[in-house]
């Protein structure tokens, strides 16, 4: 079996790169390494993860200054090629200011940061990202963010739902609620092309019995078993 290689992209303020590099390694038939914002190509590179954190601060707004680093030239021309790409919190914000995904993240509806495990419906399983999954089921991934809230306009949600891009979505079951107000509960959503994964939850730190939930891991195996 070929060994799927990982790229974890490093922006300045990055903070969950390492979290993502140990998951990945973890996993039988995974290697991964970090890239540094400055690089120019993802050559030799299965799977790009832009991962958590502070890109350059979040000044202006978050992702903002990191959708001009050089290494994004790299990341359209993975994407375009149909490899996979996946942005986890601050990297889906950066997807989205690059327009690799629609819509936008802007302030929790509480305006406070939030940081805990919540309850996520897998709306779908025949994807890259969802395959080791079952699709309805609920899986428990922590989140952290202050502006995780998903907005977009009325048209570019229906063609959203009607597409079957929302691959993730807040459960509001048996009590659970929506923890930032985003638009359909929305937490995670594909590229037209179903190759590019932006989700505000953190899958990479719910990847070991220790810390309280193994069901991020299967995010990692779903796109290893894909390639």
């Amino acid at each position: 079996m070929a060994t799927v290689r990982f790229a974890v992209l490093r922006f300045p303020g990055s903070n969950c790169d390492q979290d993502a590099l140990y998951t990945i390694r973890s996993i039988e038939g995974c290697e991964a390494e970090y890239v540094w914002h400055e690089e120019k190509t993802l050559r030799g590179f299965d799977v790009v993860v832009v991962p958590g954190g502070f890109s350059y601060g979040d000044y202006l707004r978050c992702g903002a200054v990191a959708r001009f680093a050089p290494v994004m030239d790299a990341l359209h021309q993975h994407a375009e090629a149909g490899r996979p790409v996946l942005g986890i919190c601050n990297g889906f914000q950066i997807l989205c200011e690059a327009h690799l995904l629609p819509g936008a993240l802007v302030r929790n509806a509480d305006c406070r940061f939030i940081c805990r495990i919540v309850p996520l419906e897998v709306e779908r399983n025949d994807t890259m990202f969802t395959s080791a999954y079952t699709a309805g089921e609920t899986i428990h991934v922590p989140i952290a963010h202050g502006e995780g809230c998903f907005v977009t306009d009325e048209a570019t949600l229906a063609e959203l739902e009607e597409q079957g891009r929302i691959l993730f979505r807040y459960s509001v079951k048996d009590g659970a609620k929506n923890p930032n107000g985003s638009m359909a509960n929305i937490a995670g959503i594909c590229s037209s092309k179903g190759n590019v994964l932006g989700m505000m939850p953190h899958p990479e730190r719910a990847a070991d019995k220790l810390l309280g939930s193994e069901d991020g891991r299967r995010l990692f195996i779903s796109l290893k078993n894909s390639l």
